[in-house]
């Protein structure tokens, strides 16, 4: 059965970082129901889910995505680009799946939604989160293992993954205006409708597409594609800098 790693929102989330959107009020009672849907989505698609609990003071903690890479081969404890989340990597790291092997990144900044998994290649976004001493330090551990990283400048977004998601293993959704299409060249591209810059994150479980319930028109870009979509309100999330990835750690198959 498939598995993945959630963590409750902190009632508090509206204190947590921002880089590029102005801070704006939070529901937290909209926020948890909001997040119950997420999870509901994932048994849907026939997922085993851990849901940790949130952490009252660690406002960003419902964002696992960022503490972890996890792999076929093994597991990776990243080193978050702000300093304020160092904290949550701990709870994290105790549901960590057990058949694989924990690495540590050694050294520099490194958040989950700047990384990108395709195959065996490690898309790595350069922005405010992440740096090129993580990178440097991602590919040492994830060579061995047969990866190849490659780095990419994200000048328009927080992360990578709010820039551009892989719909399967050969098609990717992405926002030209934030990142430039040529690294992935050899892939199927389509791209977000111009008046929804958000909706290149979305989460493909199994059969279908999770889609910001905010990004209509580009849904139905990935639809004629031949992708069949679902969406969801994560509203209170995107006044958080957050997408759909941000709220999960889907854990592949040991390989």
């Amino acid at each position: 059965m498939n598995y993945a790693i959630l963590r409750r929102p902190s009632p508090h989330m509206e204190g947590g970082e921002r880089t590029h959107l102005a801070r704006a009020a939070i529901d937290p009672a909209l926020a948890h129901c909001q997040h119950q849907a997420y999870v509901e989505a994932f048994k849907a698609a026939g997922f085993r889910v851990a849901i940790l609990d949130a952490d009252d003071g660690l406002p960003d903690c419902a964002f696992v995505e960022d503490m972890a890479l996890i792999l076929p081969e093994a597991s990776i404890l990243l080193r978050p680009g702000a300093a304020s989340r160092w904290a949550e990597r701990e709870a994290v790291a105790a549901v960590l799946p057990k058949d694989r092997p924990v690495l540590t990144l050694a050294s520099g900044r490194m958040d989950g939604g700047d990384i990108l998994v395709i195959g065996k290649t490690i898309y790595a976004g350069q922005s405010s989160r992440t740096d090129t001493e993580g990178h440097a330090a991602l590919a040492a551990l994830t060579q061995p293992y047969g990866y190849r990283l490659i780095g990419i400048a994200v000048p328009g977004a927080l992360h990578l993954k709010t820039a551009v998601t892989a719909l399967d293993m050969t098609t990717v959704l992405l926002n030209p205006d934030w990142i430039s299409e040529t690294p992935f060249i050899d892939l199927r591209r389509l791209f977000v409708d111009p008046h929804e810059p958000f909706g290149a994150n979305t989460l493909t479980l199994g059969a279908q597409t999770l889609v910001q319930a905010s990004t209509l028109r580009t849904a139905a870009r990935i639809e004629a594609a031949g992708f069949k979509t679902h969406p969801l309100d994560i509203s209170e999330f995107a006044k958080a800098e957050a997408g759909l990835t941000c709220l999960s750690l889907i854990v592949p198959a040991r390989a």
